[in-house]
């Protein structure tokens, strides 16, 4: 048989799929929201999400090693023989991620559409174009799409490092709440539960334990390393962001914050660096996530738990069909516009998916575990914070996802008997 190893990601590719994971959903896309909800505390509510993150690192990462399978959730619930949760939790972070890659698109288009100023069209055509480029990427091979990883991680890490010692190198507290009303650390609180998206990405190194070189080795190093250093830069870019132009531009120009910024700290040149580092950053997490979303939806259907046609590889062995399911719907949702109300939600799938991991992983005995019980309280509470937050701003949103999660639950397993029909 051919040796595949060297067509495996290595520490850095790892690494780098876990922080283009994260970064891209994070201060490109959340800093005007987190500022707008807890103002001079918004550093405190990236720190609370991140120290929550990185407690459920260590427990998909531990439990990842336990079963020496990929899949993530969905297959740490079925080795505790609860298959019919493990297919109602996979389905719902399916439609998660395609969320997800949606914002990385519509951020992407409109970082890059501010510098040509050319209408209302050009981002929703940059996004589409942005999502369909990385699918074709990613089918052909892992190879390709780590190193588009390794590449675009550092660029957008230099810029980033590069806008926050510039504006905390001018240090002004005051600009945190300048413009805006000053807020309670307790603010901070529920603006960690409601952006904790931003942390989503290092989960998706689950669903390629096959794909990683040595990955009882280099799995939990590099994702609890990857969460500290993402930590890090959204702590320092928030305040040295906000240093520069203060809370309330940050608020007003939520959507391109940090080109703001930029443009303000070095002109014309600050504002083109950012805007490279903007779609690295987005472009990066969106061929993170759908690399790693197709591989969850090809052991899904594998379990019998989706349509066998999104298990089926093409040369490269690549789902094919599953990139295309993701990559489409995707572009679709990116190019309708708004998804500021749905983001809000989806931030709920992940904190209750990362709640269930790390209760699993108390349960089942992996190292800290005590620490993992924690992690599932804190991550139960944040659920619960959220939920009453984007009830008082985005009720619809909010109660359709709801509804949502309940007719999955209910009818997935109907539905799937009709889907595996129209397959056969």
């Amino acid at each position: 048989m051919a040796d595949n190893s060297k067509n495996k990601m290595k520490f850095n590719a790892t690494w780098s799929m876990a922080v283009g994971g994260m970064v891209g959903g994070g201060i490109f896309s959340v800093l005007g929201v987190v500022i707008d909800l807890a103002g001079q505390w918004s550093w405190l509510s990236f720190l609370i999400a991140g120290i929550i993150a990185l407690i459920s690192a260590h427990s998909y990462s531990q439990l990842s090693i336990k079963y020496g399978e990929g899949g993530g959730a969905f297959i740490f619930l079925r080795k505790i023989n609860h298959d019919g949760f493990a297919g109602s939790v996979s389905w719902i972070l399916i439609l998660g991620y395609i969320l997800t890659i949606s914002v990385y698109g519509f951020t992407f288009g409109h970082y890059v559409a501010h510098v040509f100023n050319l209408g209302a069209w050009f981002p929703r055509f940059l996004a589409l174009a942005v999502i369909g480029s990385l699918a074709l990427l990613n089918l052909q091979g892992v190879s390709n799409s780590a190193r588009v990883e390794i590449a675009t991680v550092w660029g957008k890490l230099f810029v980033l490092i590069g806008l926050a010692a510039f504006g905390l190198s001018n240090w002004d507290f005051s600009a945190l709440s300048e413009g805006v009303e000053s807020k309670s650390w307790i603010s901070a609180i529920a603006a960690a539960a409601t952006i904790f998206m931003a942390y989503e990405g290092f989960q998706l190194l689950s669903y390629d334990y096959e794909d990683i070189s040595e990955p009882n080795r280099i799995l939990p190093l590099a994702t609890l390393s990857a969460v500290i250093v993402v930590i890090a830069v959204y702590i320092l870019t928030t305040l040295g962001a906000t240093m520069i132009v203060g809370a309330e531009t940050i608020i007003e120009k939520k959507e391109i914050a940090l080109s703001i910024a930029g443009q303000k700290a070095l002109g014309t040149i600050g504002l083109i660096l950012v805007t490279i580092a903007a779609g690295f950053s987005t472009g990066s997490a969106i061929n993170a996530t759908l690399f790693s979303t197709a591989r969850l939806m090809e052991n899904v259907a594998k379990k019998k738990d989706l349509p066998h046609l999104f298990a089926r590889e093409n040369s490269a062995h690549i789902p094919f069909y599953s990139i295309c399911a993701i990559a489409s719907l995707s572009a679709a949702l990116a190019v309708l516009g708004n998804l500021g109300a749905l983001v809000d939600a989806a931030s709920l799938v992940f904190l209750f998916t990362f709640a269930i991991v790390n209760f699993l992983a108390f349960r089942q005995r992996v190292r800290l575990r005590h620490i993992c019980l924690l992690g599932s309280a804190a991550c139960a509470v944040a659920m619960l914070v959220a939920i009453w937050h984007q009830l008082q701003r985005t009720p619809v949103a909010t109660g359709v996802l709801i509804g949502l999660c309940v007719l999955i639950a209910a009818f997935r397993p109907t539905l799937l008997k009709w889907m595996n029909a129209q397959d056969a």
